[in-house]
């Protein structure tokens, strides 16, 4: 049985206890390979990926490498090393060069220093993928902290400002910015409120920076996906959520990681050239605005 078959009806009943979560640990394990062989349509071409080293991201990494690409990534945490230096061996396996580091977005020194360091490794920057992100279940808004709203806004919101401000400068005509968003930014999620705001705000961030960028040939759009099976879920979730976990879809499951990817390769290379401040909506057919 594949591990999409596996999802049909909701995933097996599972939780993690940190964020943001082991992809080792999932059951059934996602699927990030891609499905089709490469056809270099990002040959020659240096990427970055935040938050690669597991989920869409990983998925991402892997599918940016067939085509062609020499592929950076950052993750958080030392928890992650282990799916870090896996996303480094398959990157490898397609033959792309793979860099990586750990820390945080939401540090503008960090992400400064990290894109440097790619510039250098790679000499030179062409497509961002901006990913990264982190999310809490809280039933009602009293329960957010402060400090948990500031932490989801330092990540989520900054971490992709920070990342988007330094590559700038480094990016020429014909390169790309993709913004990982999420389909609560349309139709909102009442536990995932904070998290919800902060997706809404990064529609509104590629939308806004691709009118001052489209003049200098540097195109900004954005994937919104719905529920997918990444770790980010079963580390923010109690098991019996987890166990109902995108069947309400009109698919009936969620999507894997390598049904996202594409969508990003799509945004980031030539296929695109006439699109710019749009989001694609991989979401297992939910209809939702924008």
């Amino acid at each position: 049985m594949s591990g999409i078959e596996k999802l049909e009806g909701g995933p097996p009943r599972q939780s993690q206890d940190s964020l943001p979560g082991r992809e080792t640990e999932l059951d059934p394990p996602p699927d990030y390979e891609p499905k089709f062989r490469g056809s270099d349509r990002l040959k020659g071409k240096s990427c970055i990926i935040t938050g690669g080293d597991s989920g869409i991201g990983r998925a991402i990494c892997v599918l940016f490498a067939r085509e062609g690409a020499d592929v950076a990534f950052l993750y958080k945490g030392e928890e992650e090393d282990e799916d870090a230096k896996k996303t480094v061996a398959l990157i490898e396996r397609e033959g792309g060069k793979a860099f990586c580091r750990r820390g945080d977005v939401g540090e503008e020194k960090f992400c400064k220093q990290f894109i440097a360091d790619t510039v250098r490794e790679f000499g030179g920057l062409n497509v961002l993928v901006n990913n990264a992100a982190e999310q809490h279940v809280d039933e009602h808004l009293e329960d957010i902290s402060t400090e948990q709203f500031e932490r989801t806004l330092k990540t989520n919101v900054m971490g992709y400002f920070f990342m988007t401000k330094h590559a700038l400068p480094h990016l020429e005509k014909g390169d790309a910015i993709v913004n990982t968003v999420s389909i609560t930014a349309y139709k909102g999620q009442p536990v995932l409120v904070d998290y919800s705001v902060t997706r809404g705000g990064m529609v509104a961030f590629t939308r806004s920076l691709c009118q001052q960028l489209t003049d200098k040939g540097i195109r900004v759009n954005g994937v919104a996906p719905g529920p997918i099976w990444t770790p980010l879920n079963p580390a923010s979730f109690e098991a019996g959520q987890v166990e109902e976990f995108g069947a309400d879809t009109p698919m009936g499951r969620p999507g894997m990681p390598n049904e996202v990817a594409p969508c990003h390769l799509f945004l980031a290379c030539a296929d695109s050239s006439y699109m710019t401040g749009q989001v694609l909506h991989p979401n297992g057919g939910t209809v939702v605005g924008g």
